[in-house]
């Protein structure tokens, strides 16, 4: 039996809240039964999708990867389906189509993927006409996607309370990008785009309303802020009375979600709030190569 050789893309898109424009967006994805989507994670609060996709990939030829071609229909249909002037939510976005990553998840090396990363931002760039930009693996100066969306402003709220709503300002490219226009587009934005190794995505809800104290818990969570190695995290309103520590776990094999969860809980505690049980926003890597290879198995399991 030949061994299975699968790529991985997280597609993530400024929007949940319009039922239709998700299923158009769907629609695309559809019509490349080669890459399926595996997991979908919607948050109304944050008004954002994320969706996971799994494909064959030819390390001869990753260019080629079935996941190029169904990525690129969704950002099309986003960009028709999407208005980002009308958009609103508690979570920062760039654009329509905030952010894409490539990640090897079977068989494939991260040289690989990010061949096929670099293939979709010319498409977007050239063929959607939208500022594209690279990062991690499929950047040629490897820059991270933290210190991306730091120069192009991503965590400066613009709106209100705690909420980014409506479209950039076009002169927010500060970079060059990597393909497409230099400026932002109206009322679609920019996409980043990358490729890294596998990132786990775990946000645990803090009950207050005292936005600078989540931050300051936030931040010490963090490894820039002098907490956990390999984790990211910004705080979020998610809701009435809470505020989400949202995380990026750069590297699970040194700190996990339980980890994270302890971290918070404990650094809770020490300003006397309540901390509730945190989450994934997606499958783990096993869990998303056995649902694409034996969707029917993984069904059964979860019955």
């Amino acid at each position: 039996m030949l061994k299975q050789i699968l790529a991985c893309c997280k597609v993530y898109i400024s929007e949940s809240r319009n039922k239709l424009a998700l299923e158009v967006i769907e629609q695309a994805a559809r019509r490349f039964p080669r890459a399926a989507i595996v997991n979908k994670f919607e948050d109304a609060i944050y008004n954002r999708v994320g969706y996971t996709l799994v494909s064959e990939i030819n390390p001869m030829d990753p260019v080629s990867c079935p996941l190029r071609s169904s990525v690129f229909e969704m950002v099309g249909a986003a960009f028709q389906t999407i208005d980002l002037d009308k958009h609103c939510g508690s979570h920062p976005r760039l654009g329509v189509v905030d952010h894409i990553c490539f990640h090897p998840l079977m068989g494939v090396s991260l040289e690989n993927v990010s061949k096929t990363a670099g293939a979709l931002a010319a498409d977007v760039g050239s063929k959607l006409q939208v500022s594209t930009f690279l990062y991690g693996a499929a950047n040629s100066e490897a820059r991270t996607l933290a210190s991306l969306r730091r120069e192009l402003g991503y965590f400066k709220r613009n709106s209100g309370k705690d909420q980014w709503s409506g479209d950039l300002n076009p002169d927010i490219l500060r970079l060059n990008p990597d393909e497409g226009p230099p400026y932002a587009v109206l009322k679609k934005g920019v996409v980043v785009i990358g490729a890294t190794q596998w990132v786990n995505n775990y946000n645990v809800p803090v009950f207050s309303t005292n936005m600078d104290v989540v931050r300051g818990i936030a931040k010490r969570v963090s490894e820039r802020g002098g907490g956990l190695p390999s984790v990211q995290s910004m705080a979020l309103a998610h809701g009435k009375g809470i505020i989400e520590v949202a995380c990026n776990l750069l590297d699970t094999s040194k700190v996990g979600g339980e980890q994270v969860q302890r971290e918070v809980e404990k650094l809770g505690r020490e300003v006397g709030l309540v901390v509730g049980e945190g989450y994934y926003t997606d499958l783990l890597p096993d869990q998303i190569a056995e649902k694409f290879l034996n969707p029917a198995d993984y069904s059964a399991n979860l019955r």
